[in-house]
């Protein structure tokens, strides 16, 4: 038989599988609810090419990867189908850090003994729970979240009737990742790309304004610098509360934070023999931070009657919504300051941009008590992250300290 005959049928179907294995995406997007407000994707394919290629390229790390797939466990044996794009959405009107995601089961009791091994704890009706994680298991389908509270109403809408599908295409462009804002019929897109030691959020491919203002920002050095308009003020509030900003009349917003570490005295009683109360003191270092906080207000005498109103300013003149004390809060005829008052320090130079500047520290991460060891130090890593905005364009940079592998390898 001719050679060449086989040779390329061969090399078609080699071409073919590779398309199908490394290249072809399925982009139908079937579990997300029709009154999901957020929606994250993930491109799995384009994560994993990335993974492979810094893999391939650090070969210090073959050896690493090896053992840590042996100890923990891998996906591939989890009974899971892994999809081309991981769907994470948000339902409207529920809290801001409830977030959840659909997965399609190719062995469910196969996938219950991996949550076992992941230390998942059964709450029973096929329910699990780690920390703040939580996993329902329905026949071929599983649930995740942050949160179990719309279990139910997920499973009516997507698993239990048909629900309308979308494309990928909507929310995501040669991105590792997206993150979209849905109002109605109205999808505001943001990409996310993983680099080498840092990862980007932003809707707009241009960001020579703000790696300008990010240069700037490098050379301060302190743990937190913020300026915000009156419309990012705005936004941020949403997170907290919803009438904040307009009540509180705020048109700027402006503060510089650094952290400290202080001697904390714990007083406690206990009674001697003859039942007379004694006092005992124990010391423990805290971490607190140092503030200088600058509030611009449109009509400063209602910014103050507004913060009275929700009882944050205390007899002493204290703003009591920080817990950070002691504090001073003061009104002028610009608007409010708010200093603390066991160390002083200056507001940073204005550069009449909305940004927000958080420096990583070691007091920071090493006060994080609830943390995990790797989400110690995951956080660890981070060198800074800054958000930016002017006009319609945003952008968030989350940047990892210089290391020997790429984030990729390291997260």
């Amino acid at each position: 038989m001719n050679k060449k005959k086989i040779i390329v049928p061969l090399v078609v179907l080699f071409a073919v599988a590779v398309y199908f294995v490394v290249f072809y995406k399925n982009k139908s997007l079937r579990y997300i609810p029709e009154n999901a407000d957020a929606v994250a994707l993930i491109d799995v394919k384009k994560l994993t090419g990335q993974y492979l290629f810094s893999l391939a390229t650090h070969p210090s790390h073959w050896s690493e990867s090896k053992s840590k797939g042996k100890s923990s466990g891998s996906l591939k044996d989890a009974g899971i189908r892994i999809p081309d794009f991981l769907q994470i959405f948000h339902i409207k009107d529920t809290k801001f850090s409830e977030w959840y995601s659909v997965l399609e089961l190719k062995d469910s009791q196969k996938f219950i003994t991996f949550l076992k091994k992941k230390n998942f704890v059964a709450k029973g009706n096929n329910r699990f729970q780690n920390d703040q994680f939580f996993v329902v298991v329905n026949g071929n389908h599983c649930i995740m979240g942050t949160s179990d509270s719309a279990f139910e109403t997920i499973q009516k809408q997507i698993l239990q009737t048909s629900n309308s599908v979308l494309n990928a295409d909507q929310f995501i462009n040669n991105s590792t990742g997206s993150i979209s804002f849905i109002s109605g019929k109205k999808i505001q897109n943001f990409s996310i790309d993983l680099n080498e030691d840092e990862i980007e959020i932003k809707n707009n491919s241009n960001t020579e304004i703000f790696n300008a203002v990010a240069s700037k920002l490098q050379k301060r050095n302190h743990f937190l610098d913020l300026e915000l308009d009156k419309e990012n003020v705005r936004n941020f509030s949403l997170f907290f509360n919803k009438n904040i900003a307009d009540s509180s009349q705020i048109a700027y917003f402006r503060a510089t934070a650094d952290l400290e570490q202080i001697n904390d005295t714990i007083i406690s009683y206990e009674y001697d023999d003859n039942f007379n109360e004694v006092e005992k003191k124990a010391f423990q270092k805290i971490t607190q931070p140092t503030y200088f906080i600058d509030i611009k207000s449109s009509d400063p005498g209602k910014t103050w009657d507004y913060f009275q109103s929700k009882k944050w300013i205390n007899n002493e003149n204290q703003f009591t919504a920080i817990p950070f004390q002691p504090n001073q809060i003061s009104q002028n005829n610009e608007g409010i300051a708010i200093r603390s008052t066991r160390k002083s320090i200056s507001l940073s130079p204005q550069l009449k941009e909305n940004y927000i500047l958080i420096r990583n520290s070691a007091l920071l991460y090493s006060s994080l008590k609830t943390l995990s060891i790797t989400e110690k130090r995951i956080i660890s890593d981070i060198e800074y992250v800054i958000y930016g905005n002017k006009a319609k364009d945003y952008w968030v940079k989350i940047k990892a300290k210089n290391g020997e592998l790429p984030l990729i390898l390291r997260w």
